[in-house]
């Protein structure tokens, strides 16, 4: 059986090294900062260096994919994000929920600056925004969606934006993207694994067999009952080492290799497939009172 312990999950290209550089040239010309989270880890899915990069511009949190989250775990980091004097929304920038909020929280993030423009005799000047986080988070989805085009490429893995854009939202709002950026080392492995869990790691920087073995280590604690239901499993499974367990849900599901055994890389990537999209269940893996 395979080590699954020993590999940690770290990833840091070349071009996010620019993009931390092109934040910082970039932050003069706007006047606020959307930094889009994963709601259902929003602390392991921010990167703690763009607070120290940001720390001078006003902020709107967006909780996204809050859709796939655990609700009141979200209703908790909101109030977590707002007592850091930030602004928070929960959203799901695919479908456009939540969206309908962000003008008015734009808007009174940067009240003070709208009303010196009033004053300079420019009530109608944009609000500028840059949009910013790590990989695969939806930052061109949601640019899409404020703006009503398909202006971006967007897809369902990490790394596709690798360039800055100006999007105006024909609402008196522009929004800069920026390429998602992670930083150069997890100093916590379960970070990494938690990264690894939503997507915003390559797939090809970890098997997906390590990454599914993982997770079931944190869902036979926190949502065994998500197991069960979904995958049909008895209670007796949970106590099996993960890798068997793995094991137990291919045979399960009827996924065979060649020879009769199990095929554990095709019931790890369902595993994986089926808890990104939320088929398991609204799961969060982080809360405010464990931080």
């Amino acid at each position: 059986m395979a080590d699954f312990q020993k590999q940690t999950v770290q990833w840091f290209p070349g071009h996010m090294a620019k993009t931390r550089r092109k934040i910082k040239e970039n932050l003069p010309l706007v006047d606020a900062v959307v930094e889009i989270v994963d709601a259902r880890i929003p602390i392991s899915s921010r990167n703690p260096e763009l607070d120290e990069l940001t720390s001078s511009k006003p902020r709107i949190i967006l909780l996204n994919k809050c859709d796939v989250a655990d609700p009141n775990a979200t209703a908790q980091w909101i109030k977590f994000f707002e007592a850091e004097g930030k602004y928070a929304i929960p959203v799901d920038c695919k479908s456009g929920k939540g969206l309908n909020k962000f003008d008015e929280v734009a808007k009174a993030a940067l009240h003070d600056k709208i009303e010196s423009n009033i004053a300079k005799g420019m009530p109608g000047k944009a609000l500028r925004f840059m949009v910013v986080g790590i990989p695969n988070t939806g930052k061109s989805t949601f640019i899409n969606k404020m703006s009503g085009r398909n202006r971006l490429k967007t897809e369902d893995r990490p790394g596709v934006t690798r360039t800055s854009q100006w999007v105006a939202c024909g609402n008196g709002i522009e929004l800069l993207d920026t390429p998602g950026v992670l930083w150069p080392k997890f100093d916590d492995p379960a970070v990494g694994d938690k990264l690894a869990f939503i997507g915003s790691v390559k797939d090809d920087i970890l098997d997906s067999e390590t990454i599914a073995v993982r997770l079931l280590d944190v869902l036979k604690v926190d949502y065994k009952d998500c197991l069960l239901e979904r995958y049909k499993i008895s209670p007796e499974d949970l106590k099996l080492e993960s890798y068997e367990l793995l094991e137990q849900i291919g045979a399960a599901r009827g996924m065979k290799a060649r020879g009769g055994c199990v095929d554990t890389e095709r019931a790890a990537n369902t595993l994986l497939d089926e808890y990104r999209g939320g088929k398991l269940g609204k799961l969060t893996f982080e809360r405010p009172s464990n931080i």
